[in-house]
């Protein structure tokens, strides 16, 4: 009895000896899994509190796209006379100042276009002077023909005084009568022509005379004609293109080449429906191009939204009442007007993708 008695106790000490560190170890994986439950729910904390601020700070004020590109109001430079390019001084990528020649067509029917006008303007100013002079001239035959009217009258009444006296013939009567008629005739014609001949001049100079200046239309029209075989250049920026050559025969409103004005560039960002409920024109806009990468920002302005989406303008536009209706979400173009500054320490070009952020605070 004593033996198992003392055998009882030794596992008893040695079961008491092992239990206490098993104790010691459960307690500290409750704490530790306390303090990461802790430190979990304080980084939640943190994150959500700091997702609210982002938020109300930079997710409700600004809305960005990488959906924009750079545009321009490019001219296409088309000939507004038919000839044949002697010359072009210009090719691809070569800025060009406002003014400077890109085409020269040969001006030699234009000339003679113009020197044929010209003559045309000599001979019609003669003429006009023909008719000042012709009446003048029909005003010298009026005061004739006035005064055969009174030599016929006066012969007329002497007849008349005397065949009461019967002392003519009535024959001779009736030829002085006959006279008469025909005095009164010739002026009355006279003055017919002097009318005719007085509308053509009537409230004008010679220079203003309506033949006159038909005349001289005629060779501005030839002069601007000349002066449109120079093809010049309507603003400054850099040729693209380009297909004109040397030797080709060209008609009006052929496209030879086009300029882009490179200094005059706008960004046109395709921003979601659902993005431009607060945006609005002369909002501040940031904007980076991967041209230059992150590190050069551009600066602008909301110029304006467009008018309709790109759906809407687009060749064969959606029709969403067939019944097979899908919604897709629309994007509508707002076009931004960038710092001139920027653009001419750091140029753009046409077609360069951007990435656009309005202020739709402000």
């Amino acid at each position: 009895m004593t033996d198992v008695a003392f055998a009882d106790a030794d596992v008893s000490a040695l079961l008491g000896a092992n239990s206490a560190p098993t104790i010691d170890r459960a307690g500290q994986r409750k704490q530790l899994r306390k303090r990461l439950f802790l430190a979990f729910g304080a980084l939640l904390l943190l994150g959500t509190a700091g997702a609210g601020a982002w938020w109300y700070e930079v997710a409700q004020r600004y809305v960005s796209t990488d959906d924009a590109y750079v545009d321009a109001d490019s001219a296409e430079i088309t000939p507004q006379v038919n000839g044949t390019i002697v010359s072009v001084p210009v090719t691809d990528t070569m800025h060009v100042k406002r003014g400077q020649v890109l085409v020269r067509l040969d001006p030699a029917d234009t000339e003679l276009a113009l020197a044929q006008a010209e003559a045309n303007y000599g001979e019609a100013v003669r003429h006009v002077r023909q008719y000042y002079s012709d009446a003048a001239e029909d005003e010298a035959q009026i005061a004739g023909r006035q005064s055969d009217v009174v030599n016929a009258k006066l012969q007329y009444d002497r007849r008349v005084a005397l065949a009461k006296q019967n002392a003519i013939s009535s024959e001779q009567l009736t030829t002085a009568q006959n006279a008469l008629e025909t005095a009164e005739a010739a002026l009355l014609a006279a003055k017919q022509t002097l009318a005719a001949q007085q509308a053509l001049i009537r409230g004008t100079d010679v220079d203003h005379n309506p033949e006159v200046l038909a005349a001289k239309a005629a060779v501005d029209t030839a002069k601007l004609n000349l002066s449109r075989t120079m093809i010049r250049a309507p603003f400054d920026g850099v040729v693209a293109e380009k297909t004109a050559e040397t030797g080709q025969r060209v008609q009006v409103g052929q496209v030879l080449m086009s300029v882009v004005p490179v200094n005059r560039v706008y960004v046109d960002a395709n921003f979601k429906e659902g993005q431009l409920t607060r945006v609005h024109s002369d909002q501040p806009v940031t904007l980076t191009s991967d041209l230059y990468g992150s590190h050069v920002v551009f600066h602008g302005r909301v110029a304006g939204l467009s008018g309709g989406t790109g759906a809407a303008f687009s060749v064969i536009p959606a029709q969403n009442a067939t019944g097979n209706w899908i919604k897709v979400v629309q994007r509508l173009p707002v076009r931004v007007a960038l710092d001139q500054h920027e653009l001419a320490a750091h140029p753009l070009r046409v077609g360069l993708s951007m990435d656009a952020t309005i202020d739709v605070a402000r």
